[in-house]
């Protein structure tokens, strides 16, 4: 069996508190390195060391040190300018390998965070593969169930977010029957919501009577779950209920869920319906 902790490259979010709960809780030795800026302030508390994002040679260092079964990168992070991503990863690669791999999207960044780590020995794995009982099955459900509208709404928008999948584009989309609400970009699921709710006031600030649509939340065709899994929890419940959306579709055994129990009563409470669904593009057993 492999010696050493299992380290825990830290970002923004509830989702590295959680898996270090879990891994403590089930007596792992664990490991965390927050990145400055990012990590939420329980984390910073709990965190064996804290590091810039960029200072990859401090966290190379760190890691040697500890010499770790597995490392996870978990979290979100905003992704740093051109020239400063350049800076920090032509000290340890060539100038002109990194140059393309930056030009090619968020996606190749990660990627080549993972190659980095993988060519200094580390095992790099997911949250998933440490945590599985946080990630949805295919019987997750709540209470609700999606109506004739909400299942055509979710055909539709697994069909337009496997055809955005080379594009580098968000995990998400708000769809109504076959009408495109919003497409997730960079800010996020939440304000992708929060931006369909605006859309949805009248010039006196009051809701239209037109609602409905679903939230359908789905890894990309080809992702690495290792790095970038698709994650939902209770206050993304809040937003599509204030949005006046009918409920959410995620991808089975590939999408996170935060604090599964409430966020199932918080769509029960609010009315919303929350299902599990298949994705045909992927190629991982589900639980």
């Amino acid at each position: 069996m492999p010696q050493g902790p299992i380290a825990i490259l830290a970002g923004a979010g509830q989702l590295p508190i959680q898996l270090l709960s879990h891994l403590e809780r089930t007596g792992q030795d664990v490991r965390v390195l927050a990145f400055r800026g990012f990590a939420e302030a329980e984390l910073q508390r709990r965190a064996h060391a804290t590091v810039d994002l960029l200072d990859l040679k401090t966290i190379m260092s760190t890691l040697e040190g500890w010499r770790p079964q597995a490392v996870s990168l978990v979290g979100a992070v905003r992704r740093p300018g051109f020239s400063a991503l350049l800076s920090a990863y032509s000290l340890l690669r060539n100038m002109h390998e990194v140059k393309e791999v930056i030009a090619r999207g968020d996606d190749q960044v990660l990627r080549g965070a993972v190659m980095l780590l993988e060519e200094r020995g580390h095992r790099v794995v997911g949250a998933h593969e440490l945590a599985p009982d946080l990630v949805a099955s295919r019987t997750l459900t709540g209470a609700r169930q999606p109506g004739a509208d909400d299942r055509e709404a979710i055909t539709f928008g697994l069909e337009l977010l496997a055809s955005l999948s080379d594009f580098d584009i968000g995990q998400g989309a708000v769809v109504d029957r076959r009408h495109v609400l919003a497409i997730e970009g960079p800010e996020g699921t939440d304000r992708m919501i929060r931006r369909v709710r605006s859309l949805r006031q009248s010039w006196f600030g009051l809701r239209r009577r037109e609602e409905g649509g679903v939230l359908i939340k789905a890894a990309k065709r080809g992702q690495d779950l290792r790095v970038d899994m698709p994650t939902i929890g209770p206050r993304t419940v809040a937003e599509a209920a204030k949005a006046g959306l009918s409920g959410i579709a995620i991808g089975a055994g590939s999408t996170f869920v935060l604090e599964q129990e409430e966020t199932l009563r918080t769509a029960d409470r609010l009315g919303v319906f929350l299902i599990a669904v298949s994705l045909p593009w992927m190629e991982m057993p589900l639980g």
